[in-house]
C-alpha cells in the first residue's frame, strides 16, 4: 500500500471507503461489510486501518486442554502479533457470541498489542477498561462488559466470521465506529483516486444544500450536475 492512500484512509471514515469501492468499481452491490450495531472504544479517533492478523477466542467455559498447551497458544499468539506488518489490524472472533462474557480487550491487552505496532482490534466478542484503553487504538467490539471470564485463545492465523463479515489473514480492514470493511485487492491501486472523486463529487450537492436560500430548484440543478459528474 502507498504511504499516500494509508494516509488518506486514516482520514475518512468506512462508510466513505465502502462508497469509494463502488466507485472503483463502477457499479454498486459491494457488501464485504460487517452488519448490525457495533460499538467503538473511541469514535472519534481516527479509524483503524491494515492488513488483517486473525485469532478465535472463547471465554464461557473453562479451557479443556492442559494447562501447557493454553499457554504455549496464547504465547504463539503474542508472538503472531508482535511480527505483524504494517500496518496491521487485529481482528478476534469471540466463538461464544452472541452469548459472549469475556473481555479480551481491557486496558493490558490493548496497551501491549499498541505497543507492538498494531493500530487498532475489531471482534464481535467484549471490550472494557473504558476511560483506561490508551489512545490511538481504537477497539470496535460487539458489547462492553466488566469482566475476562475463562477467556483462551482457541486458533491463530485462521479466517474470522465478525458481525456477518468473513475476514481472511492479509485482508486489509478499515473499520471505525460504523463497523468495518474488507477492501478488494482489485481496487487497491485505484483506491486513491476513487476517495478524492468521491469526496469532489459530494461536495456538488453538500456545498448548496449549506447554503442559506437552498430549495427544490438549487438541489434539482445540483443534483443534476451531481449525475453528471458520475458518468
Amino acid at each position: 500500500m502507498k504511504p499516500t492512500l494509508l494516509t488518506l484512509l486514516r482520514k475518512v471514515d468506512t462508510p466513505t471507503v465502502c462508497n469509494a469501492i463502488e466507485v472503483a468499481q463502477g457499479k454498486r452491490g459491494f457488501d464485504a461489510f460487517t452488519r448490525g450495531t457495533m460499538l467503538c472504544s473511541a469514535p472519534d479517533e481516527p479509524a483503524m486501518v491494515g492488513y488483517a492478523r486473525t485469532a478465535k477466542i472463547a471465554a464461557v467455559t473453562p479451557p479443556d486442554e492442559a494447562p501447557e498447551v493454553i499457554k504455549a497458544r496464547r504465547m504463539a499468539y503474542y508472538k503472531y502479533m508482535a511480527e505483524a506488518p504494517a500496518p496491521s489490524v487485529t481482528v478476534v472472533e469471540d466463538l461464544d457470541y452472541p452469548h459472549a462474557i469475556g473481555a479480551y480487550w481491557g486496558e493490558i491487552n490493548t496497551t501491549v498489542h499498541k505497543g507492538f505496532g498494531i493500530s487498532g482490534a475489531l471482534t464481535n466478542g467484549v471490550m472494557r477498561d473504558l476511560g483506561d484503553l490508551p489512545e490511538g487504538f481504537p477497539v470496535v467490539a460487539g458489547s462492553i462488559g466488566p469482566s475476562h471470564g475463562f477467556v483462551h485463545v482457541k486458533e491463530i492465523d485462521t479466517p474470522v466470521t465478525i458481525f456477518g463479515l468473513t475476514i481472511k489473514p492479509g485482508d486489509l480492514v478499515h473499520a471505525d465506529r460504523h463497523g468495518a470493511v474488507v477492501v478488494p485487492p482489485e481496487v487497491i491501486p485505484e483506491l486513491e483516486i476513487s476517495i478524492s472523486k468521491l469526496l469532489k463529487t459530494e461536495k456538488i450537492v453538500l456545498e448548496p444544500a449549506r447554503q442559506p436560500g437552498f430549495d427544490f430548484a438549487r438541489f434539482e440543478a445540483a443534483w443534476s450536475a451531481f449525475e453528471k459528474s458520475r458518468t
